[in-house]
């Protein structure tokens, strides 16, 4: 399910930090901590909204999370589709769009988790998981799976969880939302929360009012509200994950 606002932002400002590498035949960003030393590696895959990990405002809040220790690869299921640069084009069908996408992140997805799960082993490290909007399914695709072991998932603004796999989960997961929200009905969140707990999951719902679906990465960061939930929205995951980490 989605919702007009899926598809609205506001581009921020900023000198993206990471760089471009090919994972499973999938470009991919990586930003890295800097000065890294040893210790537990914490990996966090990035599932973009439908902007793309490779949007100046995914790209910021990705360098963000590597400033705060975390290994950041965030793969293009867009396959270098660019949503802000499809919609000006004449003859763009938006729904017919999106139908492909989906196809190819559902379809790449789980072979590009399996090499980058090859790539960076198993030994002294911990992955966690973060979507937003389009990218939240796939943060609950990886929790539901028992082979791949995520320590942590974080959603913001899902645009769809209600699904099979879904009324199954049991792994620790944060969610912040918005009060009014058309993608994220009230109704769905609450039932969503209804699965949790009688999963007896470890959970967590932060809900903000006065902002729109998308607020996590598309907000206005010159209105007040809107900069808040973004920020806090990011603090509160970065808060959760590292409450996972031994």
């Amino acid at each position: 399910m989605s919702c007009e606002d899926c598809f609205k932002t506001v581009p921020h400002i900023g000198t993206p930090s990471g760089r471009t590498e090919t994972i499973a035949g999938v470009e991919t960003y990586i930003s890295e901590p800097k000065g890294a030393t040893g210790g537990q590696k914490k990996i966090l895959l990035y599932f973009s909204d439908i902007f793309s990990p490779f949007y100046i405002n995914s790209q910021l809040i990705q360098d963000w999370f590597a400033s705060q220790g975390f290994t950041v690869l965030g793969l293009d299921y867009f396959f270098g589709d660019r949503f802000e640069t499809l919609m000006t084009q004449p003859g763009f069908v938006r729904e017919t769009w999106r139908d492909k996408i989906v196809q190819l992140a559902h379809e790449h997805t789980p072979k590009w988790v399996k090499a980058v799960k090859q790539r960076y082993g198993t030994t002294d490290v911990k992955y966690f998981a973060v979507g937003y909007c389009f990218g939240a399914p796939f943060v609950f695709a990886l929790a539901n799976d028992p082979t791949f072991n995520l320590a942590a998932g974080a959603v913001a603004h899902p645009s769809s969880l209600l699904d099979p796999a879904t009324k199954q989960l049991k792994v620790e997961v944060f969610e912040n939302c918005v009060e009014i929200d058309h993608a994220f009905p009230a109704a769905a969140r609450r039932q969503a929360e209804d699965v949790l707990a009688k999963n007896k999951a470890h959970y967590y719902f932060q809900i903000f009012s006065g902002v729109s679906h998308g607020f996590g990465t598309r907000g206005d960061p010159a209105d007040d509200t809107q900069r808040f939930a973004k920020e806090e929205c990011a603090r509160g995951f970065l808060h959760w994950f590292n409450s996972f980490v031994a």
